[in-house]
């Protein structure tokens, strides 16, 4: 049995523009200061979001393993690679779009909820930053 190739992506005029854009602003490789200096880089992705997207796919791992799919059937169902689909599962993938997250639940049968809040405020009433009980 031999595996057939992943189908190549269907891209439109429009999302190869864009991804040509994308390579020719790049292509002097800019260093990480380059970009800070030019404000387009936020930095690295904060530990607390790189966690959350891990806890999501993971659980979008086990539910696709429940559901008994290979990565070879996400594959085709995404439109992405085996290999970019492994590396998003074993967490070499440390900032994936919000687009991969899509595809992929829906792919394993699940739907991703995005949602938002206030930010936890540390001021107390009387207008003082709250202190750390761990030391």
């Amino acid at each position: 049995m031999t595996a057939k190739p992943a189908a190549k992506p269907k891209w439109t005029a429009q999302d190869r523009a864009r991804h040509k854009a994308i390579r020719e602003e790049f292509a002097h490789c800019p260093t990480q200061a380059d970009l800070e200096a030019s404000g387009d880089h936020e930095g690295p992705i904060k530990s607390g979001a790189y966690f959350a997207v891990k806890v999501v796919v993971h659980e979008l791992k086990k539910a696709r393993e429940a559901a008994g799919l290979t990565l070879a059937a996400v594959s085709k169902l995404t439109g992405m690679d085996q290999a970019s689909l492994s590396r998003l599962e074993n967490g070499r993938q440390p900032n994936p779009t919000v687009d991969t997250l899509w595809r992929y639940a829906s792919a394993v049968g699940r739907q991703l909820v995005l949602t938002h809040a206030a930010p936890v405020s540390t001021e107390r009433e009387n207008g003082k930053t709250a202190k750390s009980s761990r030391r």
